[in-house]
């Protein structure tokens, strides 16, 4: 019988089909940590996660309370709050030489494939537009402004809430940063891993009122281009809104 797509890449990537030298046992480069900022690209600055000050959750009931939030009030999130869940979701901890880097999520062999790309809807002291987080610098990279982005991201997800979110996260992949320690089985651990970070921000925005809802639907292409990602190098991998919760808490 033949395998389905999904069971070849499982077949083809199992750990004893790897085969020949990796690119970091040839001794070549380490790729960047992240994707640096183009020359002129706009800067913001972040509250210091260090500074921030949030309510105290109980991780137990943090754990016991998680659940997917579909509607959001109309309230924004603060610059103090999406600096927080940055933080919880791709923060710097450590940084050692220059190519790893210990975060606040785990990552198959530090590698830290992601960017984080943030649509921003309402946020306080933010315009609306699509903005990319500099993890090593804690500073938001402003992409393009405008409400355009933020149709052509609702598109691309196929659903109404992104629209209503006060943010949508978008986790995209820098392939490489793990192909080059682990060949073709990267592309498991990139999606294992990004698993870890959505489910950080799923336990973090407790502390700041609000409520988190995952996308794994979504136009792969469509949504690469919105980004301006080739789609193989660079790739759309993951997703989540963001939004503060309505009145009666939910």
């Amino acid at each position: 019988m033949k395998r389905s797509a999904g069971q070849e890449f499982m077949e083809r990537t199992k750990y004893q089909n790897m085969e020949g030298p990796t690119d970091q046992s040839r001794g070549l480069p380490k790729p960047p940590l992240e994707k640096a900022p183009e020359p002129g690209e706009v800067l913001v600055d972040l509250p210091e996660p260090s500074s921030l000050k949030v309510d105290p959750v109980d991780l137990s009931t943090a754990i016991n309370e998680r659940r997917s939030v579909r509607s959001y009030s109309a309230d924004p999130l603060t610059l103090d709050e999406l600096s927080y869940l940055l933080w919880c979701t791709q923060g710097v901890r450590e940084v050692h030489g220059q190519n790893v880097t210990l975060r606040t999520v785990p990552s198959a062999g530090a590698r830290h494939p992601f960017e984080t790309y943030l649509l921003v809807n309402r946020v306080e002291g933010l315009e609306p537009g699509l903005y990319r987080f500099v993890a090593t610098s804690h500073k938001l990279a402003v992409v393009k402004l405008g409400e355009g982005a933020g149709k052509r991201v609702a598109a691309a997800c196929f659903n109404q809430y992104v629209a209503q979110s006060a943010v949508t996260f978008i986790w995209t992949a820098d392939a490489y940063r793990t192909v080059w320690r682990y060949q073709d089985r990267s592309y498991r651990y990139i999606h294992l891993d990004a698993g870890h970070v959505c489910q950080n921000l799923y336990l973090a925005v407790q502390a700041v009122k609000a409520g988190c809802c995952a996308i794994g639907a979504f136009d792969d292409d469509r949504l690469n281009a919105t980004l301006g990602l080739d789609g193989e190098k660079e790739l759309a991998i993951y997703a989540a809104t963001v939004g503060k919760l309505e009145a009666d808490g939910r």
